[in-house]
């Protein structure tokens, strides 16, 4: 429906995004490493390291050679595998584009927290939904859900740039294209969606996105913020009086009074 492109929202409170960056190398780097390995090695990375339901729940006992790490580290280990370049490409977009405004909210250790959390809340949520499933499940789609969440709930009037129907470019309000995406999720989630898409993923970091950008958020950082150019007034600041330039007119002062008492106050 809408594929972002680049918002208008400077850094505040950071120099640079480099958890966000850290992110998008690390996951690329994986998927490249999996992929180059050949078909053999990257489906035994999908099974080591993917969060499969069953077997975290004990209900199913995964094949020794596959056994890499204990199953409770699946919870985050499946958010770094991805299926094929354009599952990869994105995520990726999504956290190049809205990734850094929310680590600039949260500050650089929070915010990766925060993702790490948005990613096991979606396995989470999953694996509630399909308790016995024996499906991997693969992908950072609930941690950049959670980051779509907070940039909606920290900067919903921000301009951004995306492409309608693949192909459209439009400047708009961020609420707009943001809005449509998580309802999207949401929709396809209630009515059993695609078996390939976990909506019971996306919805779970969509809730713990929202949720936790409450808690971690730079108390500095307003809620609904608008473009650079808008003003934001922060509750219990008090406007200070700029002082009068140099050049300014200076407002008009009583006459002297000469003679006797001028130096003296009326009475």
């Amino acid at each position: 429906m809408f594929i972002p492109l680049y918002d208008t929202n400077r850094l505040r409170h950071i120099k640079l995004q480099y958890v966000t960056i850290s992110l998008i190398a690390l996951n690329t780097l994986i998927y490249f490493a999996t992929a180059l390995g050949g078909e053999q090695f990257s489906n035994a990375a999908v099974l080591g390291l993917g969060f499969i339901p069953s077997v975290v729940h004990d209900s199913v006992e995964l094949a020794p050679q596959f056994v890499v790490i204990p199953e409770s580290l699946s919870y985050v280990t499946y958010s770094f595998l991805h299926a094929d370049i354009f599952h990869l490409g994105g995520n990726m977009l999504f956290l190049w584009v809205f990734g850094d405004n929310v680590e600039d909210a949260l500050g650089h250790v929070r915010f990766l927290a925060f993702y790490l959390l948005c990613a096991i809340a979606g396995a989470f949520f999953q694996g509630l939904i399909a308790w016995d499933s024996q499906v991997p499940l693969i992908g950072a789609s609930g941690a950049i859900a959670g980051v779509v969440a907070a940039y909606l709930i920290l900067y919903p009037r921000v301009k951004v740039w995306v492409l309608a129907f693949a192909r459209i470019p439009l400047r708009i309000p961020a609420f707009i294209p943001l809005i449509l995406w998580i309802l999207f999720q949401i929709v396809m989630f209630a009515a059993g969606g695609e078996d390939q898409v976990s909506w019971a993923c996306h919805v779970g970091g969509i809730i713990a996105g929202a949720v936790l950008v409450l808690i971690l958020r730079n108390r500095a950082v307003p809620l609904l913020a608008g473009a650079d150019e808008e003003a934001v007034v922060v509750a219990g600041q008090v406007p200070v009086a700029a002082d009068p330039a140099p050049n300014d007119p200076q407002p008009a002062q009583p006459a002297p009074r000469w003679g006797r008492g001028s130096a003296s106050n009326p009475d």
